[in-house]
């Protein structure tokens, strides 16, 4: 228990004190949840989405509580922009401790109505974007031997349904490649997870599901309590993978 509440300052109430996060679609829904959750947990926050709005009132909500935020402007398939959410986090705080890869889209029509620019833009968004954003910090952890990647995958991870061939190919790609790279990253101090997460009741599925039964989804604070558990491991502790679902989670046994 010492090892965890001395590093880095961290205490029982605050255990991500002196840390620095960058949450990628932190906009709203599960995003938000965890820039929240990692605030209160004392850490510093880099709340990053498309909707450069949604992610600067996720900051100005975190500092009107006393926590330390800010809201950037992100398209994760850009490695540009991935680029420079780095730079930009390492100019302002001096380091990159944690990186959650949230953003994702998806598009719910049959694989032969589904156009292939919106195939290719879901595996740009869901894929590439936490390989781009991996890419970005991954030589700034490296150098200092630590860092934690986290990678928000889905139960399409690990089975499919109709009509959402693309987000499957995303999602099972994102595990695999969270696996591969935690392969490599272990030797060099720096850990990585893929959450598996059950539905949650975010956007993300009532604005395409507006009919979808609430009660069979998961809180998304749920979820992004788990991430915190995740971060919160001793030092010589890694867990490359996690599930959580709701207790009523119809997608997956």
């Amino acid at each position: 228990m010492s090892d965890l509440l001395d590093r880095r300052s961290g205490t029982l109430d605050q255990p991500l004190a002196g840390r620095v996060a960058i949450v990628t679609g932190g906009g709203r829904g599960l995003g938000e949840a965890v820039c929240t959750c990692l605030a209160e947990a004392g850490a510093s926050v880099v709340a990053c989405d498309i909707r450069t709005e949604a992610a600067e009132a996720v900051a100005d909500a975190i500092r009107a509580g006393g926590g330390e935020a800010r809201g950037l402007p992100l398209d994760v398939a850009d490695q540009h922009q991935a680029d420079a959410v780095v730079e930009e986090t390492l100019e302002v705080y001096g380091s990159v401790d944690v990186l959650i890869n949230n953003a994702g889209i998806d598009a719910t029509l049959p694989f032969d109505e589904m156009p292939v620019e919106t195939f290719d833009r879901i595996l740009d968004v869901n894929l590439r974007g936490p390989v781009a954003m991996a890419r970005a910090v991954f030589p700034h952890m490296r150098q200092r031997a630590g860092g934690h990647i986290v990678n928000v995958a889905s139960t399409a991870a690990k089975r499919s349904w109709p009509n959402a061939s693309a987000y499957h190919a995303s999602k099972w790609g994102l595990l695999g490649f969270s696996h591969a790279l935690h392969t490599e990253a272990r030797p060099l101090g720096i850990k990585v997870t893929a959450v598996v997460a059950g539905g949650m009741r975010t956007p993300f599925l009532f604005e395409r599901f507006p009919d979808l039964d609430p009660g069979v989804l998961q809180d998304p604070a749920s979820v992004a309590r788990t991430i915190l558990f995740v971060l919160t491991q001793p030092d010589g502790t890694v867990i490359p993978e996690v599930t959580v679902l709701p207790m009523r989670e119809t997608s997956w046994p």
